[in-house]
């Protein structure tokens, strides 16, 4: 009787804790436990923090989920079962994997924090094969940094946080259960959400300090195309009295995907399992990889960090990270347990040596910049040969030199020769660096071309290479241009590059045309102009390496300023006009693979302003009366529609925006890309009696066009169909329509 009264005493007893700890559990909600930790962040969140971290990304597979079986391949010819060839690919695979990962590299970083702002300075660095790293690499976006950002990225995908107001929206919280860590309670929440339909989506837990409601632990977990696991940890600090970062871990695996995911800046490629493309349901060696990356923190420090310097940069890579001795590495790091670290430096080193990959690297960055190097020469590929209307065929060669000559002083260069109209042209330039971390550059260049007229130009866009440029094949109003300059270029104002200069030119149009100013007619005629272009991206993230300055996140919007004036009285210069460009830039993508771009030009040129410094708006259409006929290439951000030298104006307006759709999956190496656009314009032209001998209109009632593009429908081959109406439709419906071939080839470089 006792046994049997102390037994249900226990029982009672029991009972009464677990309904004791249930009521606490539930004393708030998911919901209000998400609430007050959304309103704690700023005061949770370390503000000024400081550590060293060390960070290993591995890609490997584990030997034991590989078969390793010898497959014998057999085909039937004239009835008979015939041997065609062994397999032994998954044997070769399991062995190899067995001593040594496919691939590793790792650093050593100070990560400093102050008021949410992260900088990254990389200390020491190794890549496996690679004596100078692929700075790259350290811009791509695997896992947040810190547990508390406002967005999460995962490997380059981004999602609104579980602890943020427009993830309070998207998500369900379940608070599970509460435990005890460090000596502390803590409260299990999970999140998932709310909308199931839609792939990718992000799931996980969260471990919340009950009495501080900071994080004690995060997991994220994506199950789509790719299986994502993301792990932080926190230790609790006592000085501090609040949770820590201790290390991260990251996982990466094959998903569901019928196409081909390339990942790591389209370095590692996760094949499909599209049953159409493979029926044999074949496994490939991405079934077995997966991607690992671990960061542990070291010697934090708080409260130290008055200010951060060149703030701007997002990471910085000391000059002498990539020459660290290797004692360094295992003061803190080694980790005995991974017998297969050593052997995958020791394999990889020699076999990029042996293959010479490290050399092709560097040559194929070059190379989709439009560059060949010989020696301590770029050959630049653009000069190679070309075609327009008035040239005919342009044959030439140019090129600049390279840090093999001098990474402070670089001379620049072409020579071409037009077929048709049977001229020389020329172009020479200078110039010497003194400023390295602001790559700020000065130099002095002489050049005698051809220009298309009215061509709005902004001095600061980067130079962009194509394999073929289709508009200017069929242009024929060019000005010719003899011009020295001199010029400033430099990246010294935070997140811009800007270019400073001084041109002296004599401008003679190669076509029937005569300027009158103050009763005079001009057939050419002196500039002297000074102008200012800027570039200025203030949300992109940036990387200072050895090498220069890389923007490694582009963010927008962008803005690019340009002005321009005559300056009177000085070298001869024959009119007083100015110009004043401006160009905003939008994109955005999201996880389903839409991209919205939106493109705003607009200028203004004032006084005295020939034809030549007007603007065309891009016109990329031949005057034709078959649809056929005016079938050529399509442009970039030009009016397809719009006829050569229809419109000109002094003052104008541009606006772009296109919806590109996710790729469509036809076959395996036919996947085009679908997009809707639609194109606006509007300007006035003051003075247009001042123009002889000239016929062309403007564009005061606005110009409209809309249509579709179908690019890389195979091997970057597709075609675009554009409509042109409102104000300026033509009385012939067919004169409204273009047809246009397109080009995009994918080189296979990042940039």
């Amino acid at each position: 009787m006792v046994i049997k009264k102390i037994f249900f005493a226990v029982i009672l007893l029991s009972f009464g804790l677990t309904i004791k700890t249930r009521a606490q559990i539930n004393k708030y909600s998911a919901e209000e436990i998400i609430k007050k930790t959304i309103d704690l962040k700023k005061t949770n969140e370390t503000r000024n923090f400081e550590s060293t971290t060390y960070n290993k990304l591995i890609i490997t597979a584990n030997p034991e989920d590989i078969k390793g079986h010898v497959d014998t391949i057999f085909v039937i010819k004239k009835g008979k079962k015939i041997l065609k060839e062994i397999d032994s690919s998954d044997q070769t695979f399991k062995k190899v994997i067995s001593k040594q990962h496919l691939y590793q590299t790792e650093k050593i970083s100070k990560i400093k924090t102050l008021n949410g702002q992260n900088k990254e300075i990389i200390l020491a660095t190794r890549m496996a094969g690679f004596k100078e790293p692929i700075y790259e690499y350290f811009a791509l976006q695997l896992q947040p940094q810190s547990a508390y950002d406002e967005k999460i990225y995962l490997v380059e995908k981004e999602y609104f946080s579980p602890i943020s107001k427009r993830g309070f929206t998207k998500y369900n919280y379940n608070l599970k259960d509460s435990l005890i860590l460090e000596n502390r309670k803590v409260y299990k929440v999970t999140f998932e959400p709310k909308t199931e339909s839609k792939k990718n989506k992000l799931y996980g837990v969260l471990f919340l300090d009950a009495e501080k409601l900071s994080i004690v632990k995060l997991e994220l977990k994506v199950s789509g195309i790719l299986k994502v696991y993301s792990l932080h940890e926190f230790d609790f600090n006592r000085d501090l009295n609040n949770w820590i970062p201790k290390k991260n871990s990251l996982t990466i695996k094959k998903g569901n995907s019928k196409s081909p995911i390339k990942i790591l800046g389209e370095t590692i490629t996760f094949e499909g399992t599209n049953p159409k493309f493979n029926p044999e349901n074949k496994k490939y060696a991405s079934d077995f990889i997966e991607i690992k990356s671990y960061t542990t923190y070291f010697e934090p420090r708080f409260n130290q960090i008055t200010n951060l310097k060149q703030k701007e940069i997002a990471i910085e890579i000391n000059e002498k990270a990539i020459t660290k001795k290797d004692n360094l590495w295992y003061t803190y790091f080694n980790d005995s347990t991974d017998v297969r670290s050593n052997p995958t430096y020791v394999s990889l080193d020699s076999l990029v040596e042996k293959r010479r990959w490290e050399n092709k690297i560097k040559i194929g960055r070059k190379v989709i910049n439009g560059y060949y190097p010989i020696d301590f020469f770029d050959v630049d590929l653009r000069y190679l040969i070309r075609y327009n209307n008035y040239e005919g065929f342009r044959v030439g060669i140019g090129g600049v030199t390279n840090e093999k000559l001098s990474k402070n002083y670089k001379i620049e260069g072409y020579g071409a020769y037009g077929t048709k109209d049977g001229f020389f042209k020329i172009f020479l330039s200078n110039a010497y660096r003194f400023g390295k971390q602001t790559e700020t550059w000065f130099g002095i260049s002489y050049k005698d071309d051809l220009n298309e007229i009215a061509n709005t130009n902004f001095e600061i866009d980067k130079r962009v290479f194509k394999i073929y440029d289709p508009r200017p094949f069929n242009i024929s109003t060019f000005y010719n241009h003899e011009t020295w300059k001199a010029f400033l270029e430099t990246k010294i104002i935070p997140k811009t590059q800007s270019i400073f200069q001084v041109t002296h030119s004599f401008i003679e149009p190669k076509f029937d045309y005569s300027f009158e100013n103050k009763g005079i007619l001009y057939d050419d005629f002196y500039a002297t102009l000074f102008t200012t272009s800027v570039q200025w991206n203030p949300f992109s993230k940036f990387m200072q390496t050895p090498s220069g300055r890389i923007e490694i996140e582009k963010r927008y919007p962008k803005f690019t300023f340009q002005f321009s004036q005559s300056l009177n009285g000085i070298w001869n210069n024959y009119f007083d006009f100015g110009k004043f460009e401006f160009r905003f830039d939008y994109q955005k993508k999201f996880n389903s693979n839409h991209k919205i771009s939106f493109l705003a030009e607009t200028g203004y040129a004032y006084g005295d302003v020939p034809i030549t410094h007007l603007y065309n708006h891009s016109p990329n259409n031949l005057n034709k009366s078959k649809i056929l006929q005016r079938i050529t290439f399509a442009g970039r951000d030009s009016f397809e529609t719009m006829f050569y030298n229809e419109f000109f104006s002094n003052k104008h307006v541009f606006f772009q925006l296109e919806h590109q759709f996710p790729k469509l999956e036809i076959s395996k190496r036919i996947n085009p890309v679908f997009s809707l656009v639609s194109r606006y314009g509007v300007g006035t032209l003051d003075n247009k009696e001042q123009h002889k001998n000239f016929y062309f209109k403007t564009l005061d009632k606005g110009f409209l066009e809309s249509g579709f593009e179908l690019n890389q429908i195979y091997r970057g081959i597709g075609f675009t169909a554009t409509y042109r109406y409102g104000a300026n439709h033509l009385p012939q419906f067919e004169d409204n329509i273009a047809i246009k071939l397109s080009i995009q080839i994918n080189l296979g470089f990042n940039n």
